[in-house]
């Protein structure tokens, strides 16, 4: 085994998911992570918790035979409900053999099956949770890399001091959590405002995601006023959208358009009423991830960029008295800042290109 494996396993036992003695753990991994699923189970080994290990959200071919043979009318899967309110952690491992296993599932039907599943979500997050990465052969593919190069990329985005980016992130932390607005532009297609007063910046060291690198927070659902072009790739449902084009107005999509792929885009924001407004607004921070692979694990942590999301918000990043965007999607896409780009907070610039005011070369 790849001692880095087993360095993953450690990083996603002690410092992501706080392993305890008891601790019933569901670990939901594709087949092809079975290295870092055996690692994990020598760690909870270690630490006297009970693993379970299950495919459920991670087997995309046999979630695409089920929802390509259904009537589309789902119900909440009781059994499954039940398994997730006895756990106490939840780790999801992601590790493709092909990632456009469910290309070919009508939009309609997966829209329905993930709101009958939203108890499910739910519950997950309610709970000690951990989404990661294993670097398989398909997600080198569609990131245009040989598996030893995204081995290496992966890896070099994981297993790193999450001490030290954190304090790093911090302070891009402290600048928005003492701000009331933000706005975004970039170029001539990117020009947006947005509210997060009262609301929490969420400083993202690799708690829940893993790699980190992030630092996130939620909109004033009614506030999203401008237009926004996502010039990185959406990769949604086993499908590219590219060219995404969002327009608000009292925090709602009111004009969408996307180069290729439009039908999955709609469906998105058709899924119910949050999610025609932005759940969150996140900027990415981690320096390792230094390239775009069509896997918004890391892309939306990519340094010079931001990242907006469509749908649910975070309860975690909900101010006391601020309204929750509820909605069953929560779909992120990415706006590369790297040139003619400025985030301001309070009308002051606070990145520009890329770099922030609290770095060298601003």
């Amino acid at each position: 085994m790849d001692p880095r494996v087993r360095e993953h396993a450690r990083i996603v036992a002690e410092h992501s998911a706080d392993l305890q003695p008891g601790d019933n753990v569901v670990i939901d991994a594709h087949p092809l992570a079975e290295d870092l699923v055996t690692a994990l189970f020598e760690t909870c080994a270690d630490v006297d918790a009970n693993p379970l290990a299950v495919s459920q959200r991670t087997g995309t071919r046999f979630r695409r035979a089920y929802l390509r043979n259904h009537d589309g009318e789902f119900e909440l899967p009781s059994h499954e409900l039940a398994l997730f309110e006895e756990m106490d952690v939840y780790i999801a491992i992601r590790g493709d053999a092909n990632v456009t296993e469910t290309a070919d599932i009508d939009p309609v039907t997966s829209r329905e099956y993930e709101k009958a599943r939203k108890p499910l979500l739910d519950e997950r997050l309610s709970k000690r949770w951990v989404l990661t990465q294993y670097p398989a052969g398909a997600n080198a593919q569609l990131a245009e890399m040989s598996t030893e190069g995204y081995e290496n990329f992966v890896w070099d985005a994981v297993n790193k001091d999450w001490d030290e980016q954190g304090e790093f992130q911090q302070q891009m932390v402290e600048i928005l959590d003492a701000g009331d607005e933000v706005r975004i532009r970039s170029g001539d297609t990117t020009d947006v405002t947005m509210s997060i007063a009262g609301n929490v910046t969420i400083n993202d060291t690799g708690k829940h995601n893993l790699p980190g690198g992030e630092v996130f927070t939620a909109p004033v659902p009614d506030s999203v006023e401008g237009e926004v072009l996502f010039d990185k790739p959406l990769y949604h449902q086993g499908r590219e959208v590219t060219g995404v084009y969002l327009q608000f107005e009292g925090g709602e999509v009111v004009e969408h358009s996307a180069e290729k792929n439009e039908e999955i885009l709609t469906e998105v924001l058709n899924a119910d009423e949050g999610a025609r407004r932005l759940g969150e607004l996140g900027i990415g921070m981690n320096r390792d991830i230094d390239r775009f692979t069509y896997n918004m694990l890391f892309d939306e942590k990519m340094g010079d960029t931001v990242h907006m999301a469509v749908g649910r918000a975070y309860e975690a990043n909900v101010g006391e008295g601020n309204e929750q965007n509820e909605s069953a999607v929560h779909v992120d896409m990415i706006v590369d800042m790297g040139e003619d780009s400025v985030i301001e907070v309070d009308g002051e610039v606070v990145q520009r290109d890329g770099t922030f005011r609290f770095e060298d070369g601003f």
